[in-house]
């Protein structure tokens, strides 16, 4: 009798495992199905599932690359959320020194306003009381 080499089946079996998955990420499949739970008629829950297994590379060239922008798992949409982190608080602190400055500068002009309309009017005040006086003399 003959014996079987079992390192030889189990390589075959290998070769052939990895044969398919070799095949499986390049070509890519797809495996779709719905489960429904109904009570009397009644749907009470639906779950749809949508897989598809590829290589990285074909599901780029599908257009899929949700993992480049997904920030748990991608370190380069890490740095770009901290630079959006950045850029907004960096926008806000602008924000409000424009209004601080802007705030200040009306405080001011309501202040020079007030002094010149004080000034006019004690100017004014005195005007009459020396035209007053005047006519007083000549009285």
């Amino acid at each position: 009798m003959t014996e079987s080499n079992p390192w030889l089946t189990n390589q075959r079996q290998g070769s052939n495992l990895a044969d398919v998955l070799e095949r499986v990420l390049d070509k890519g499949l797809v495996i779709a199905g719905d489960i429904k739970v109904c009570l009397l008629d009644i749907e009470l829950l639906t779950v749809k599932i949508r897989l598809l297994v590829a290589s990285v590379d074909k599901a780029r060239q599908m257009g899929i690359d949700w993992w480049e922008h997904d920030p748990s798992l991608s370190s380069r949409s890490q740095r770009q959320l901290a630079a959006d982190q950045l850029a907004t608080d960096q926008l806000a602190a602008s924000q409000a020194a424009t209004q601080a400055a802007n705030q200040a500068a009306s405080q001011a002009a309501t202040q020079a306003a007030t002094q010149a309309a004080t000034q006019a009017a004690t100017q004014a005040a005195n005007q009459a009381a020396q035209d007053h006086a005047a006519k007083e003399v000549q009285s």
